[in-house]
């Protein structure tokens, strides 16, 4: 290498080495106590600044700042302390300008708001780690802390003497010497992770059982569970009521969740496969249709219909609470070996066993490019028509929100154009409810019979907005901004018009507003929960199992709208009308894991089984609306004599059957689902073609719409299996499947198309008849079958068999299973009044010839 270049490239290191010192200004004095439970890697413990003290820092521009610990995201400063067998609660202060200790290793995170963090690690060579101490119980105290240094101590550290209060390293951190010791007495454990939120104080601890966070529509259909159990739990809400999402969402007050009055029917169970705004509840008080008569209601109907949910049921919910951070402590008591720590807006603590997160997704979805600050927000907009009269509009997004925001302005404005990066999806021929509904798609009418109106698709990210000098916003693309200067006036920079004249999006707009959705909010939760976002089309939600337990920490379930990644764009779980299902299946789940609590279940004689199944795929209400999520479970018994129903499980966790539910599956299950057609739905899809209904019932694997689908495993799947299943199966390779063909009133009762072939089916699957028969046929099965129909094995052997009356007599007889013996057959020329006895004395008396039963020729009477 050249001298030059040499010189050069070192004279780089030291300016980089210089501005890195200016920036890592010392921190305060950050007197703190290991924190109890806490992970300690590799023998140290976390030292925490107090409540309430300051920090200084060089950020914006070197000038230097005093920032209350309130606002935590702006300066933050963890020291990790080596513990020492001699020292109960050693002090050692983070020092950048001078070598740190040798038992002393400090981070430090700087930065405002958003932008890029950076860490600067300070750790002496030589220095021997100690091995692991032993974790302490939450709120024990970790000993006295020692005094600060006033105002003096950076003096004296600069220049190797100690600080007033014997603290050599200490840096002004208190507000004052006097109020430094009361403060740390009264601190028993406190913990900060780099996650940009505060530590807690770990003085006290409200311990339940569940802690449920949200009090939206899946928050309280949790604790109406948990209530129902008996459980220890609460309700945090950072409202003052409950579901405050909406109270502002949507915008413009109208719910697309259908509110049908009536079905013609009076089974609630059925009723609820119609009604997508109810919580499950043994209150019929409680019922939507009580609250509201509109077929898609106001949103403001759905607040008062929450508030008097958790009113009536008493359900334990705890307003105005914001939970601003969440950690775990380790505990090998603790049911799943750590508890919840959790800590709102005041401070104060909360410990639990286990997180059910039903927040929701709240935060807005954004886009950042180029000239982004002159987009609004669907959150903010203004929903008066009146204040886009004459305008021109661009809307970023294409879902519901966006053309809900459409369909309000679109008779005032010139025109409105949309963009998006992907192409409408009409969820009526998707069959998913989250894509844009037939209520809001009056923009497709205008933009396909061209009234000015359109839609464009693009990747917002390559999109730039630039505002021109008379306030009009003009689209460009990012990459001819690209060594441009924006501030120097439109005039110097390339529009796609001057070089395409066509351009579609050439005309300038008045305003762009941004409707782009919602995402978790993941900010609040410490990295030692390692709660992760997906990825791809769901990386708004977090990730969590089939289950719905959260993938990085056992016992944090995720409910609600948040927990729509196990089934985006194929179910309702990310709705009213899916997730009331799903959260009792979570419930379920967890009686069984914490409490010994089976999952229910019903046990019926196996005659029963084809009417236990068409009674639930006629009324079951989560089958229909969790279809290919939720799944009707029947467990056989030894010799296939009878079996046990379990309701609505998810077939995500199919392989932990056993575990899961505390029931056995030992000799072979039926799976009960709903589906669709495979190559029915779909963006692409005409599912409006020709004959694109399926009606008969050998054609039944074609169908289209909705309907039951039987899969029959001699063992239970395993984990590989599950793995390995086809990417378009909901469940692995069965050893028998049956389709219940579609039907146009979803009425699976017909006995030809619909009853016959399950019963055929099951039989074939059990090697047995579940046929009921006459204590006759019983009668003659046994001179003539080696096995008997389980209903004679049920019935006639053990002498439950019909007992013999004239009417059945005359029946077996007009059906032709009898001969028609009369009186004077048997007994001559007998006068009349000298006949008497029972149909038992003539069996006595006389035999009885019966022909051979004939075969029963029409599938009606098979039945």
């Amino acid at each position: 290498m050249a001298p030059s270049a040499l010189m050069k490239m070192r004279r780089m290191r030291r300016k980089k080495r210089k501005r890195k010192r200016k920036r890592a200004e010392p921190c305060n004095q950050h007197r703190g106590a290991a924190v109890p439970g806490q992970p300690q890697s590799r023998g140290w413990a976390v030292a925490v600044p107090l409540p309430r003290l300051c920090c200084t820092s060089t950020i914006n521009g070197g000038k230097r700042n005093k920032v209350d610990f309130a606002d935590c995201r702006r300066c933050l400063c963890v020291c990790l302390v080596r513990l020492s067998p001699a020292v109960a609660a050693p002090s050692r202060a983070c020092s950048f300008k001078r070598r740190p200790p040798p038992d002393t290793w400090c981070a430090r995170r700087h930065g405002a708001g958003g932008g890029k963090r950076r860490w600067w690690r300070h750790v002496t060579r030589g220095a021997r780690r100690p091995p692991r101490s032993p974790p302490q119980r939450a709120g024990g105290s970790a000993g006295p802390a020692p005094p600060c240094s006033g105002g003096a101590g950076r003096r004296r550290e600069r220049s190797g003497r100690s600080g007033a209060a014997g603290a050599p390293w200490c840096r002004a951190g208190c507000a004052s010497p006097a109020m430094a010791p009361a403060v740390c007495r009264t601190l028993l454990g406190l913990a900060l992770y780099a996650s940009g939120l505060c530590a807690v104080s770990g003085a006290t601890f409200l311990y339940h059982d569940y802690c449920v966070i949200g009090a939206g529509p899946a928050g309280l259909q949790a604790a109406y569970f948990l209530q129902r159990a008996g459980r220890d739990y609460i309700v945090f809400e950072r409202s003052h009521a409950p579901g405050s999402f909406f109270a502002l969402y949507p915008r413009h007050r109208k719910l697309i969740s259908i509110n049908k009055q009536y079905t013609g029917k009076s089974n609630s169970e059925f009723n609820l496969r119609h009604d997508w705004n109810s919580l499950l509840s043994h209150d019929r008080r409680l019922l939507f249709r009580r609250y509201s008569r509109d077929f898609f209601p106001n949103a403001d109907t759905m607040v008062r219909y929450l508030e008097d949910f958790a009113s009536l049921l008493k359900l334990r919910v705890q307003y105005n609470t914001a939970i601003i951070h969440v950690t775990l402590e380790k505990n090998e008591q603790a049911w799943n070996g750590h508890y919840f720590l959790l800590t709102d807006q005041d401070r104060k603590n909360y410990k639990c066993s286990s997180l059910l997160v039903a927040a929701g997704t709240w935060v807005p979805n954004v886009v950042n490019f180029p000239g982004s600050e002159y987009v609004e927000g669907y959150e903010t907009v203004s929903i008066n028509p009146e204040d886009f009269t004459g305008q021109t509009v661009l809307i970023l997004g294409r879902g519901n929100s966006a053309f809900e925001t459409a369909e309000n302005i679109l008779g005032v404005t010139n025109f409105i154009h949309m963009v998006s990066r992907s192409r409408v999806r009409l969820s009526w021929a998707t069959h998913y409810v989250g894509d844009l509904r037939a209520i809001n798609n009056g923009l497709l009418d205008t933009y396909q019979l061209k009234s000015l109106d359109g839609l464009l698709e693009g990747d917002l990210e390559d999109l730039a907005i630039v505002k021109d000098k008379k306030g009009k916003l003009h689209i460009t693309l990012r990459f001819y901004l690209e060594n441009r200067n924006i501030s120097a006036g439109i005039d110097s920079i390339t529009l796609p018009q001057d070089e395409l004249d066509n351009f579609a999006t050439r005309a300038p707009y008045d305003r762009v507003i941004r409707c782009l959705g919602w995402k978790f909010d993941f900010s609040i939760y410490n990295r030692s929960l390692r709660m992760m976002p997906g990825k791809g089309n769901i990386k708004k939600y977090p990730q969590i199992k089939p289950s719905y337990e959260s993938r990085g920490t056992r016992g944090l379930f995720v409910l609600g709208t948040a927990s729509h990644s196990v089934d985006f764009r194929k179910s309702a779980g990310g709705f009213i009308h899916g997730f009331r299902y799903t959260t009792r299946a979570v419930h379920r789940l967890l009686e069984n894991r914490h409490h010994g609590v089976p999952w229910p279940s019903t046990v019926h004689p196996i005659t029963q089984l084809t009417n236990s199944i068409i009674k639930r795929v006629n009324e079951a209400s989560g089958l229909y609306q969790m279809f290919s999520v939720l799944a009707d479970i029947i467990l056989l018994r030894e010799n296939a004599t009878a079996f046990e129903y379990l309701e609505e499980y998810p077939i995500g966790v199919l392989a932990e059957l056993e575990t899961q539910t505390g029931r056995k599956a030992r000799s072979g299950l039926f799976v009960i689902i709903m589906e669709y057609g495979r190559n029915f739905s779909g963006a692409d899809k005409d599912v409006f073609y020709y004959n694109r209904a399926v009606g008969e019932a050998q054609h039944a694997w074609q169908s289209n719409f909705l309907h039951p689908v039987i899969y029959y495993y001699k063992h239970l799947p395993t984990e590989r299996e599950m793995r390995l299943r086809p990417p378009d199966w909901p469940l692995p390779r069965p050893n028998a499947i049956h389709h219940i063909v579609e039907d146009f009133l979803t009425d699976w009762t017909a006995p030809n198309a619909h009853i016959l072939p399950l019963r055929r089916f099951l039989e074939n699957c059990l090697g047995t008849d579940l046929r009921n028969f006459f204590a006759e046929s019983c009668f003659l099965f046994a001179f003539t079958h080696q096995k008997l129909p389980p209903s004679c094995q049920q019935g006639y052997i053990r002498m439950q068999g019909l007992l013999g009356s004239q009417e059945l007599r005359q029946h077996a007889v007009q059906a032709g299973l009898l001969q028609d013996y009369t009186h004077t057959d048997f007994l001559g020329d007998r006068p009349p009044e000298s006949h008497h006895g029972s149909q038992e004395h003539l069996m006595r008396d006389h035999g009885i010839p019966l022909r051979p039963l004939q075969h029963l020729v029409n599938a009606k009477d098979e039945l």
